[in-house]
């Protein structure tokens, strides 16, 4: 399976405060792989996220490959962590992903109610995106 959980929760793990693990995510939004700033349309931002999020999606080779962005630092180390995480993957795993890897973090219980709400719209886009992949490939 190419869904990247282990080496996520293996990455946070080597933190010991959220202070520490949310300057982590926050790196991690530098290097996040970018949108084309002319995917950046209302077609691919995110709604229900705090701040603007724009996600995309490319499949090659049967993978699908997710490139976004945000106007704020947290949520866009959180479109980063995403990214790391389903990048690479088949749509089908992408689809049966259970999203383990946040409570394994325990990312859920360290951000705000619209930052969780946020995070849980951007895997649901990704998901989309998958379940599209997934149809179109039958």
């Amino acid at each position: 399976m190419q869904i990247n959980e282990d080496k996520i929760v293996d990455d946070f793990a080597l933190f010991n405060t959220w202070e520490e693990k949310y300057e982590y995510l926050i790196e991690l939004g530098g290097d996040i792989a970018l949108i084309r700033p002319e995917k950046k349309t209302p077609e691919h931002l995110i709604h229900g996220c705090q701040s603007r999020v724009w996600l995309d999606c490319e499949k090659r080779g049967g993978r699908l490959y997710f490139y976004g962005d945000s106007d704020a630092l947290i949520s866009r180390g959180l479109v980063a962590l995403i990214i790391k995480l389903f990048s690479g993957s088949k749509p089908l795993e992408i689809v049966k992903y259970n999203n383990g890897v946040f409570e394994k973090i325990k990312l859920n219980q360290h951000l705000s109610m619209t930052r969780s709400n946020g995070l849980i719209m951007m895997i649901k886009q990704i998901k989309k995106y998958a379940q599209k992949n997934l149809l179109d490939h039958e």
